[in-house]
């Protein structure tokens, strides 16, 4: 067996007594007297998925007597790793005294001596996580090699392994590709859009619960950017209202296109030594809050992403409970940060931290396919609104849905829950040492928190997810792009983003140790051979230049407008997004009033050759002033 029990008692008679019985039956097993030597094997080995512990222990070596008892020593255990399995094992007999509040797995009475029954529940409990119900039936059936008279047309490859043209396809991918893309005409393989209760899809789901702290999570095959569009038309009805960073992903913004909803922007911060946007202030995100209840904003949901692009996390739990005091839903984009309920370094999760919605790019951070995505639920109302809930599922759904996608969903989850805080420690510990490599050449430097944050989230408990390491470049001597493209072109080393001086690398559990040495070599050859770009002078300020909605978004993005030059478009609405690459935040949403300042800043980037989403050769497209009246006699203007 490949995991380990951990055995916390201090009676020494138990303890060895437990320790030789579990050997005796197979298990792998590591035992010590007291708390806080218990805490430390489970941060230094993460293959221990069992903690057999006493109902009262000792917190170290040098307690006199028991001293911590019950719901404190299982909090404590489940702090440090929350995914195992705490069992109680004691000789405390009132099950009323004893109650886990469902921290605890299961329970042993000490002098029953039953340890077959420890061994087996044990088993079965651990059994039960390592599954991977969906893989694994798709294993059996495409090994089965049944005829396929259905759907894909590639029936298990059969179409192109022996095609004079395209059999280089099929040698690429491989049989067991071809074999397991099969169609919703396998019964065996459940439906996405309609899992049977006892159906494997069902079953795969559920485990992806357990291990994300949800009670519900549902699989998604083209990705978070759906997955944001399906909880933003469940939540929001036309003209209801929702705040959202400025800064968030692009498909937020098309989702409240598709939902009618009234946008209500949060500011980011900016970072504009080092070209970032960060996270919203507290202050600045309460206060709009307040100010669109207060105006009467029909305001249901807020969205934030965490972490940032650049690992900045937020402290999430205050401000989640804050949006609930004032009656909102929230959701957590956390593209970013899947991973964060399998190591210490980064809890709390969304749900942990009390988010109604999480959705999460499995495939960004963990081993899952491209596309594969989750959304997780932890909503009190969700019961009510599930039937709407699955009608937008379906809606944005394909009935069709790639099966080594789910496949590969159940697998990460499995690989997360078995062996994730061993690959997240591993992570950390590269992305440490590649830090202190990086910070011994002489033009490069990594940036820490304080760097990152700029002055008006200090206090608010902003921290760092260590595993984005972003390099200052600005003593280099190189230009973020001559960078990128020597590592790109001499190195084999592509970068996740840039900005004017910076570069951005992330540590994943895929990360190996030859990879960070290379990046290191690579940058040590480059930091020798000094770029001829001198210093680099730092940017001109980032901006956020915002004006007032006139209408919703919806309204505007289905009329057909008219392209005009920018510089004449003063007091004019827009009619589609605009959006400067970088930062890549949306300048101009569709019912946006354009004002002189945006005309201005607009142009400015246009000069400088800036790539510009929604902008053709200076021109953007605007209402007409008969699509404005039109839609004024509608009576569709957002009241300010």
């Amino acid at each position: 067996m490949n995991y380990k029990v951990l055995v916390i008692e201090v009676n020494e008679e138990f303890r060895t007594e437990a320790r030789r019985e579990l050997l005796r039956r197979g298990l792998a097993v590591r035992d010590c007297d007291n708390l806080e030597e218990g805490m430390a094997a489970l941060r230094e080995d993460g293959d221990i998925q069992v903690v057999l512990v006493n109902w009262r222990s000792r917190k170290s070596k040098t307690s006199q007597g028991t001293d911590i008892e019950g719901e404190v020593i299982f909090h404590e255990i489940l702090k440090v790793r929350f995914e195992v399995n705490v069992f109680l094992f004691t000789k405390e007999k009132d099950p009323r005294k004893i109650g886990g509040k469902g921290l605890i797995t299961g329970y042993f009475y000490k002098d029953d001596r039953d340890y077959d029954d420890m061994y087996r529940k044990i088993t079965a409990v651990v059994k039960e996580k390592q599954q991977a119900p969906f893989f694994e039936e798709l294993v059996r059936y495409a090994s089965k090699s049944n005829d396929s008279w259905h759907t894909p047309g590639h029936s298990s490859g059969d179409s192109v392994k022996h095609s004079p043209w395209v059999s280089d396809y099929y040698e690429f991918f491989g049989h067991n590709m071809f074999a397991s893309d099969i169609s919703v005409s396998v019964p065996a393989l459940d439906s996405l859009l309609d899992p049977k209760p006892e159906g494997v899809i069902s079953k795969a789901q559920e485990l992806a619960a357990r291990a994300f702290r949800s009670k519900r999570t549902y699989f998604v095959t083209n990705g978070t950017s759906t997955s944001n569009k399906i909880l933003l038309q469940t939540l929001l009805k036309p003209g209801e209202a929702i705040l959202l960073d400025r800064n968030c992903h692009k498909s937020v913004h098309y989702g409240i296109i598709a939902a009618g909803a009234e946008p209500v922007y949060l500011i980011p911060s900016v970072n504009n030594e080092y070209g970032i946007f960060g996270p919203i202030p507290k202050k600045r995100l309460y206060a709009t809050m307040d100010r669109a209840l207060d105006a009467g904003k029909k305001l249901k949901a807020m969205i934030l992403t965490n972490c940032t692009y650049d690992g900045l996390i937020y402290d999430l739990e205050e401000i989640i409970a804050e949006a609930h005091k004032r009656g909102l839903k929230v959701i957590i984009d956390e593209a970013w940060f899947g991973y964060a309920n399998f190591h210490p370094a980064f809890y709390p999760c969304a749900m942990a931290a009390g988010a109604d919605y999480a959705t999460q790019s499995t495939h960004k951070t963990m081993s899952a396919f491209s596309q594969s995505s989750m959304i997780h639920v932890n909503d009190p109302d969700f019961e009510s609104i599930e039937d709407f809930f699955m009608e937008n599922y379906m809606l944005y759904s394909s009935t069709s849905p790639g099966y080594p996608m789910i496949a590969s969903l159940d697998v990460a989850r499995k690989q997360m829950v078995m062996e994730g805080y061993r690959l997240l420690s591993n992570a950390l510990q590269l992305a440490e040492d590649l830090r202190e490599a990086v910070n011994s050449l002489d033009g490069f430097r990594t940036l820490e928190a304080e760097d990152l944050i700029s002055e008006e989230l200090k206090g608010d408990g902003i921290r760092l997810d260590r595993t984005k390491v972003t390099v200052d470049i600005t003593q280099s001597g190189y230009s973020n792009k001559k960078l990128e493209h020597l590592l790109l072109n001499e190195y084999g080393i592509q970068v996740e983003k840039t900005t004017f001086n910076t570069m951005t690398f992330l540590i994943t559990i895929g990360t190996t140790r030859s990879k960070i040495n290379r990046l290191f070599l690579a940058l040590e050859a480059l930091s020798k051979r000094k770029g001829t770009s001198g210093v680099l002078r730092p940017a001109e300020p980032l901006q956020l230049v915002l004006s007032e909605m006139r209408y919703l978004p919806r309204h505007a993005f289905y009329c057909d407008g008219v392209f005009a030059p920018v510089q004449k478009c003063d007091g004019r609405i827009a009619a589609g997004m605009v959006v400067p690459y970088p930062p890549g935040i949306p300048i101009l949403v569709p019912g946006q009033i354009i004002t002189r300042e945006i005309i201005t800043y607009l142009s400015a980037l246009f000069e400088k050759g800036v790539e510009i989403h929604g902008m053709q050769d200076g021109f953007i497209n605007i209402l007409t002033p008969e699509e404005e009246a039109e839609l004024a006699r509608r009576g569709w203007a957002i009241s300010s």
